[in-house]
């Protein structure tokens, strides 16, 4: 009998869940002018298999259209088995944006950066996972944990590469069978696919093994928790790197200062897109390395902003590789919607000529309240409610979303917040784990 591939088309949805629906690849041309059909309503799905109470009826429907530029394809390196997938936008119509797609949303606020300031953004993904295993890797950061995930780290290495996604560097992390894979920035969409394809490709690669690797931001209250720190730079129409001033404050560019400041203006909202569960929240706490406050601070990993100069001597190789981190983001966010909405609180910076506040060179827990208060530093929100809430307070920060977006999105996350006080703490941190 002859073997017929199938090409699977993805699409991240609002939960951060990549779904899919698989095509023969001999059709795949053919579905780029009308794509397939899915349900609105599918944009209402939990990340554990219910639907939320939504507007659209059983007959709404968009279509999911592949954009074969960001086509990849996987081959396992312990079965052999291979597969090919393509990144999807969907739309209302063939010719017609959908304004509840999360990878229109990121389009759009690209859009509407290079319009007013010719730039865009070059962006890329820590993304930090745990691994299944018999017994816990007990000492991170050891050469022993790294070589009792040696075959997985190489094949995950060649997967990623072969995929057109660069990894920097596979190591293992501070927790117990904790790892983190770091890859090359993108530029525009592409930064947003290229986080997709990393965490699709990690899972895929854990399988073949069989293991299970979660992105879970907490796996218990007390455990180490997994970030996906964004690491973006302003980029011109060349490509050239415009993100660092030397004799500048942070040795940030005017216009990468007020970016930066538009993001920490608009921070407490931001969360609740970047961080959007409830055992998020068990994460961004004091002390715990992932920042519990709003504030900026050169190599500072305890600032919601960490600039993080290039070590290069060589002054044009240190302005290529000056970079701004984003640390209050976790793998439970869509990469499309937490890039758009950095890059829409950063364009409101620029408009607006926002100030940074002073940075500060300290763990901002070892200051006083008073301290606190002079130097203009508050906590981040405790919660999910407290993020939703802060969103639902930032009239500029809800504008960025269409009404449908916006309600559906509260949706989902209200009823989070519900099921975080309906299950046990034991059952959520599982429920997590497992589906992410």
């Amino acid at each position: 009998m002859t073997k017929e591939n199938i090409t699977y088309l993805l699409w991240s949805d609002l939960v951060g869940v990549t779904r899919t629906r698989g095509v023969p690849t001999s059709d795949l041309e053919s579905k780029v002018e009308t794509g397939l059909g899915w349900a609105c309503a599918g944009q209402a799905l939990t990340a554990f298999g219910s639907i939320v109470e939504n507007t659209w009826g059983p007959m709404d429907e968009v279509r999911q259209i592949p954009d074969l530029s960001s086509a990849f394809s996987y081959k396992s390196a312990v079965t052999g088995a291979e597969w090919s997938a393509v990144i999807c936008d969907s739309k209302s119509a063939p010719d017609r944006d959908w304004d509840c797609c999360p990878r229109t949303f990121y389009k759009r606020a690209l859009d509407a950066l290079y319009a007013e300031t010719g730039l865009t953004i070059a962006a890329s993904f820590e993304h930090e996972f745990l691994l299944t295993a018999d017994s816990p890797v007990p000492s991170g950061f050891s050469l022993g944990a790294a070589l009792r995930g040696n075959e997985f780290l190489q094949a995950c290495c060649a997967a990623l590469r072969n995929a057109g996604v660069v990894p920097e560097t596979l190591e293992p992390e501070y927790g117990a069978s904790q790892y983190e894979i770091s890859c090359a920035p993108k530029i525009g969409v592409a930064a947003a696919d290229a986080a997709l394809i990393a965490r699709e490709l990690i899972r895929a690669v854990a399988a073949d093994f069989g293991m299970h690797a979660s992105f879970t931001p907490k796996p218990s209250p007390k455990a180490v928790g997994n970030g996906a720190h964004i690491h973006f730079s302003l980029v011109d129409a060349d490509h050239k790197n415009v993100t660092h001033d030397p004799s500048a404050p942070l040795g940030l560019s005017p216009v990468a200062a007020y970016f930066s400041a538009g993001i920490l203006n608009h921070l407490d909202a931001l969360i609740a897109i970047t961080a959007p569960t409830p055992v998020s929240y068990y994460r961004l706490r004091p002390h715990a390395w992932s920042c519990g406050f709003k504030t900026i601070g050169v190599q500072n990993r305890e600032a919601a902003l960490r600039v993080t100069p290039s070590a290069s001597p060589d002054a044009a190789r240190r302005a290529k590789g000056y970079n701004v981190e984003y640390r209050p983001a976790d793998a439970c966010a869509s990469p499309y919607l937490t890039l758009g909405a950095l890059v829409l609180a950063g364009l409101d910076g620029i408009r607006n000529k926002t100030a940074l506040p002073r940075p500060i060179d300290c763990d901002p827990a070892d200051l006083s309240k008073e301290q606190l208060a002079e130097l203009g530093i508050t906590a981040l929100p405790s919660s999910l409610e407290n993020a939703l809430a802060a969103l639902h307070a930032d009239e500029g920060a809800k504008s960025w979303f269409s009404p449908s977006l916006f309600d559906i999105y509260n949706r989902l996350k209200k009823w989070e917040c519900e099921q975080a006080y309906a299950n046990d703490e034991a059952t959520l941190f599982k429920r997590y784990s497992t589906a992410y």
